[in-house]
């Protein structure tokens, strides 16, 4: 207000929003209560009247996306009154449109700054893409009887400008991720939604490598590999064993082998060998397996037999497993979650995933690790917030 002009502003109805251009149109109901002096103080020659006015505004809003948010840049485009702006004075309607127009024009911006922080405050998408993000990273049970899991790790996401088509505000968000095959416990949820990177493009790219990494702990892989020596002997003459048990644990970048043994000799004989995985049968398998050290200077004084090419073949024969179940059944169960799946309302997820590429096997302290590529696409599209 000044000194001769005090305004009141209430919104009397919904706002209605429209698109137009790619810009966001909202029409505003406002009732208006207006007191003003007119006239003159001199010799008292002045009075004062109250007036309730009844239009819409129109704003034109520019919008931005901004750190997640969709923000707004608004400016006033028009006045339009239910009722031109009029008021009795001597039994006749005198127009003050030309009053009330300039008045409301002072409070354009600030009119147009209130529009712009309502809409920031309801378009906040992170709360919404990080929830299906969290969601996404939970992992997925792919195989009870080989205990093996699926685990997706979002790196970034690559996020287009959002636009505005009709009555929805779309944008399309592509996702950077590793993918973990493992085998054991149910691996923790390590999703962390404060190291997310969002990085704006104009496009979001066609092709994507993933890096999938298959492990398998010592004690699951062990329990394989004994299954594979189930019902088998190894004989040379009238000598045999059989394989009771199969433990693994690594050594100087080596696997050890270790083979609980009954027959013609009863114990633990060792072995050590280089892990390696077959691109066509999609196995880990133990390359340059040898007796080590110790455990061939026991059999050669005790059981030489042992030492021979074919039998040592044999159990090499049987020291492998394979994951290529886990890793197709991993990519059938992947499925669902690539073709249109919506972890919540107005959120999409696609994509597509190729055959899969050897890179290389590693050993830690607990597991055998084989990091394998694929490329496909993925991408999360915010559809149908209204």
């Amino acid at each position: 207000n000044d000194d001769k002009t005090e305004m009141k502003i209430w919104k009397t109805a919904p706002i209605k929003l429209s698109e137009k251009n790619g810009n966001i149109i909202s029409e505003i109901p406002l009732k208006i209560w207006a007191k003003f002096k007119y006239g003159t103080d001199f010799m008292g020659l002045n009075d004062t009247r109250e007036i309730n006015l009844n239009g819409i505004i129109t704003l034109d809003s520019k919008t931005h996306l901004t750190n997640w948010k969709l923000t707004t840049t608004s400016k006033i485009e028009d006045f339009e009154w239910s009722e031109s702006p009029t008021i009795l004075v001597a039994g006749k309607n005198i127009p003050i449109t030309y009053i009330i127009n300039p008045t409301l024009s002072m409070f354009k911006s600030k009119i147009s700054k209130k529009i712009d922080e309502a809409i920031d405050k309801t378009c906040d998408f992170k709360p919404h893409v990080l929830d299906a993000l969290d969601k996404l990273s939970n992992p997925i049970l792919t195989s009870e009887q080989y205990e093996t899991w699926f685990k997706m790790v979002p790196l970034e996401l690559y996020v287009t400008e959002a636009k505005l088509s009709k009555t929805k505000i779309m944008l399309n968000m592509g996702l950077k991720c590793n993918m973990q095959t493992m085998v054991g416990q149910k691996p923790k949820n390590g999703f962390d939604a404060a190291k997310i990177v969002l990085k704006p493009v104009e496009k979001i790219p066609d092709n994507t490598t993933v890096s999938v990494v298959a492990v398998s702990t010592f004690e699951s892989a062990s329990k394989i590999v004994t299954k594979n020596f189930q019902g088998q002997e190894f004989a040379s003459g009238s000598r045999k064993i059989t394989v009771q048990k199969v433990d693994l644990w690594q050594k100087d970048g080596k696997m050890i082998i270790a083979l609980d043994v009954l027959g013609s000799i009863n114990g633990t004989i060792y072995l050590s060998g280089i892990p390696n995985y077959n691109p066509i049968t999609k196995e880990i398998y133990f390359d340059q397996m040898e007796y080590v050290l110790n455990t061939k200077s026991v059999l050669m004084k005790s059981a030489n037999w042992l030492l021979h090419g074919t039998i040592l073949k044999s159990i090499q024969e049987n020291c492998r497993y394979s994951i290529k179940g886990n890793l197709e059944e991993g990519k059938q169960n992947m499925k669902p979650y690539l073709s249109n799946y919506s972890p919540m309302k107005g959120v999409f997820v696609n994509g597509i995933i190729n055959d899969f590429e050897f890179e290389k096997v590693e050993l830690t302290d607990k597991a055998i690790i084989a990091f394998i590529t694929t490329s496909g696409k993925m991408d999360i599209k915010v559809d149908g917030l209204e």
